[in-house]
């Protein structure tokens, strides 16, 4: 292992203490150790980071599973937005500290590394921040489920609504690996079907902190939409430039086809004011979510949740109920098994209600296409988007039928 990601793991897997000093029977359960996995230091940290480990921890106290025949003791590591630190970090967890689940995992070229490995390990791997629908696609396996979102749902919602409100040609800013490869891929598809067009578009190095000669390029490209196929930190710096260069002001519109809670706050009402998003969580959606986020919002020190880390805990929870269903916690063990037991309970959680898990591994549940709030409209703290559009979960994603899952044929 290199030394950078020993000093990821080591520094981190303090963070497997069990959530509280058990009596002695419930100490004498079977445990299973759930490894959260994002980053917890740079671009993405805010999406995911440690809201999302304290999201699984709440996930634990909420589900309770000593009352069920088991424990479940959280750890976390920092992949550092690397994929040979996440793969090193995940061999590690499986190998040396009896991991049985990956759960989190933003960054898509380090999430399509893990599914692998939890493949030929037989482990679970629950996908709650890595975007690309390849995961449910021509890389799927029998150990994913992927929650939340996905590329394909993401120009689904915000593609279709931007073309339908005239904006019919297009110029992508696109995160140069995996997860924006495939969100250009998936929204260019849904562009065209639905009569608009690409003229052109430019890959943009991860995580670089000067969007000028990109938006450059945009802008002379006179298209009526300048999409943003990238996230977190990336979103932010690319929309704040855009207004500091007169784009928006200059007739062009942006479209963020992954747009956070955090990445408005970051960026302001002011400049975010009417941009068009699509997202599977939003905290101020009814009395549950609210609910929920009120006690996130005490243990992460004012932090409102993305929907990252609401699906974080709802793939959590949901693989709880899964082993607590099956009579032998032995094949528990097994990755495969306890996927097949999500797959088998039907999904129905606080955060993203009623739902269900295709032969995929793909979570179906509603998602919704928002409007940014002008500043005037918001009436506190987060208060920043209001409802266009609800998507049903059976429209939201992409249709089973055209899936490459090899998974979706043998289940016929």
């Amino acid at each position: 292992m290199r030394p950078f990601a020993t000093a990821a793991l080591t520094a981190l897997s303090v963070l497997a203490a069990p959530i509280a000093t058990l009596p002695a029977a419930a100490q004498d359960l079977p445990v299973f150790r759930v490894g959260v996995l994002n980053d917890q230091s740079g671009l993405y940290s805010d999406i995911a980071g440690f809201g999302s480990v304290e999201a699984a921890r709440m996930a634990v106290e909420d589900f309770k599973p000593e009352t069920k025949g088991f424990r479940v003791e959280i750890l976390a590591a920092d992949h550092q937005n690397k994929t040979d630190v996440g793969a090193a970090v995940t061999r590690a967890w499986f190998d040396q500290q009896g991991v049985d689940v990956v759960a989190d995992v933003p960054t898509s070229s380090i999430a399509l590394a893990v599914s692998e490995i939890a493949k030929a390990k037989d482990k679970v791997f629950l996908v709650a921040s890595a975007g690309t629908s390849d995961l449910t696609g021509k890389a799927c396996t029998p150990n994913n489920v992927h929650w939340t979102y996905d590329t394909w749902a993401l120009a689904n919602g915000t593609a279709k609504a931007v073309i339908g409100q005239g904006g019919d040609s297009w110029y992508f800013l696109t995160a140069d690996y995996a997860f924006g490869h495939s969100l250009e891929r998936d929204a260019a598809e849904i562009i065209k079907a639905n009569g608009g067009k690409v003229l052109g578009t430019v890959r943009t190095p991860f995580q670089t902190p000067d969007f000028s000669s990109f938006l450059i390029q945009a802008q002379s490209s006179r298209a009526k939409i300048i999409a943003l196929a990238n996230s977190g930190g990336d979103t932010v710096a690319s929309v704040k430039q855009a207004a500091e260069f007169g784009i928006t002001s200059g007739g062009q519109k942006l479209a963020g086809l992954l747009v956070f809670l955090t990445d408005v706050h970051s960026i302001g009402l002011e400049t975010a004011q009417g941009l068009l998003l699509t997202e599977a969580f939003y905290w101020d959606m009814n009395e549950a979510t609210r609910a929920w986020t009120k006690r996130f919002v005490q243990r992460t020190n004012g932090r409102y949740p993305t929907m990252n880390q609401a699906g974080t805990y709802a793939s959590v929870l949901h693989w709880m109920k899964a082993v607590a269903a099956m009579p032998d916690k032995k094949a528990a063990r097994s990755g495969r098994e306890a996927v097949t037991a999500m797959k088998a309970l039907p999904a129905d959680d606080p955060l993203f209600g009623k739902g269900s898990i295709r032969a995929d591994g793909r979570t179906i549940h509603d998602m919704y296409l928002f409007e940014v709030k002008k500043p005037s409209e918001s009436k506190g703290p987060y208060d920043y988007y209001k409802l266009v559009q609800t998507i049903p979960g059976d429209q939201a994603f992409r249709p089973l039928a055209t899936s490459e899952c090899p998974l979706v044929a043998a289940s016929k």
